[in-house]
């Protein structure tokens, strides 16, 4: 076991697992620019990693990071354009391998997440990506608490029954008397 505690910014993965390393803490969500870039960023990144070395038979031990992040970030609900704040809660174990093409390879034969092992990683970097990637494609509340207002121009709405009855009409009197004849 090494002396001084590893340094999450640079941290040496190979001997981070060989340790059976442990670490845990807090960054300000502020220093986490692109997922800033996606968010309103309020509060703390809480995080944690632990180092695993897994005995393989008739070869070198794999080296796996597994790693879990949480976060609350403020973004904007895509049904009633308010404000919404989303939990992000990541859990993922990281299994990585000498050379950038072997990960690639390995990464499309298994479904373990495979990357390359290098000899500084930042492990920052790495809790932003994995935090994008849990991103809600479309944030929406459960039930927003304002519904939208209709917006539409009251010249435009139809309130002859027996034209909405046929929506395809106005085209069709397009069609017959071209445009301008209008309609």
């Amino acid at each position: 076991m090494s002396l001084r505690p590893p340094d999450p910014r640079k941290l040496d993965v190979a001997a981070f697992a060989a340790d059976a390393g442990r670490l845990e803490g807090r960054w300000p969500l502020a220093h986490f620019e692109r997922l800033g870039a996606e968010s309103r960023p309020q509060g703390d990144v809480v995080w944690s990693v632990r180092g695993q070395r897994r005995p393989v038979a008739g070869g070198e031990p794999e080296v796996w990071l597994h790693l879990a992040a949480h976060a609350r970030i403020g973004l904007e609900c895509q049904r009633c354009l308010k404000p919404i704040e989303w939990n992000l809660d990541v859990e993922r174990s990281l299994r990585f391998v000498s050379g950038e093409e072997a990960a690639a390879e390995l990464d499309a034969e298994i479904e373990d997440d495979v990357l390359e092992l290098v000899r500084s990683l930042d492990l920052r970097e790495l809790i932003q990506d994995e935090l994008l990637l849990a991103l809600p494609l479309v944030p929406m509340h459960e039930h927003c608490p304002q519904p939208l207002s209709a917006s539409a121009d009251p010249a435009e709405v139809s309130l002859d029954p027996e034209q909405d009855a046929h929506p395809f009409a106005a085209l069709a009197r397009l069609k017959r008397n071209g445009p301008a004849a209008g309609g």
